[in-house]
């Protein structure tokens, strides 16, 4: 697998894209950054998306994808997320309101997109990749995927606090090769962290003792205004397994 991180942080400035992974050019994870990143044309060669919760730094470019890509695809862009997810999208944001509904554009017949309800830990295949949804510590039904490929899985818990579960889960997986996990804000802020279900260095510390054992873990979703101290304090933690996003665009191969 092929894993390019288009956008890689919690919070979005000159310099700093939000959440989007995309492997093997066609399969996304979260929409934070698509459409600023991509090319119409590599935009428009997606075929899947997943969609970890509703938050506009992982859903908004779904708007723009659409929009760029309208009348050029011969499908709709496949969308795979929650039950919740799926109708908060529909009521929030591609709702004719905020943005034209393109679930039933240029017809309900041949829309641009289409949302798809999955379930917490019912895995599916998906173009060949297969895909385990887990829930994950963070609001609205949120979910991390594990995604399995020609011999190597990888985890992504997307945005999430401390959490037990998808460890659970990782552990029983065969050749996971890396996981992609966040923190957001420094251990000044470990309150904010805690009632936004988000990690600090200190929290996540905590969590590789929960982790499969050394794997590499790749930490995303800085907060751009908080990020040199983050990195500070991630250098005290001394844990050698531990990598974090140095820039967006940034490619990765297992």
């Amino acid at each position: 697998m092929k894993i390019k991180i288009l956008g890689g942080h919690g919070g979005q400035a000159k310099g700093y894209f939000t959440t989007s992974f995309l492997i093997d050019d066609k399969l996304l994870i979260d929409a934070g950054a698509v459409a600023g990143a991509l090319t119409v044309e590599q935009q428009a060669k997606i075929e899947n998306i997943l969609i970890s919760h509703c938050h506009l730094d992982h859903t908004k470019d779904l708007a723009f994808l659409c929009d760029n890509c309208f009348g050029l695809r011969p499908k709709p862009f496949q969308v795979y997320t929650h039950e919740t997810v799926k109708r908060m999208i529909k009521t929030h944001l591609l709702n004719d309101i905020i943005w034209p509904d393109f679930t039933v554009l240029p017809s309900p017949e041949r829309p641009t997109i289409f949302l798809n309800a999955i379930t917490d830990e019912v895995s599916f295949d998906l173009g060949g990749y297969r895909v385990t949804p887990v829930k994950v510590r963070h609001p609205f039904d949120a979910m991390g995927f594990i995604i399995e490929h020609q011999g190597s899985a990888v985890v992504f818990t997307l945005d999430t606090g401390p959490t037990d579960r998808i460890w659970e889960v990782a552990k029983s997986v065969p050749n996971l090769k890396a996981i992609f996990t966040e923190v957001s804000f420094p251990n000044s802020l470990a309150s904010v962290a805690n009632v936004s279900d988000h990690h600090t260095p200190d929290s996540i510390s905590r969590e590789l003792a929960k982790m499969p054992e050394k794997i590499p873990v790749i930490l995303t979703h800085l907060k751009p205004n908080y990020r040199n101290e983050i990195l500070r304090e991630l250098a005290l933690v001394g844990e050698e397994r531990i990598m974090v996003l140095q820039h967006d665009g940034e490619v990765f191969n297992y």
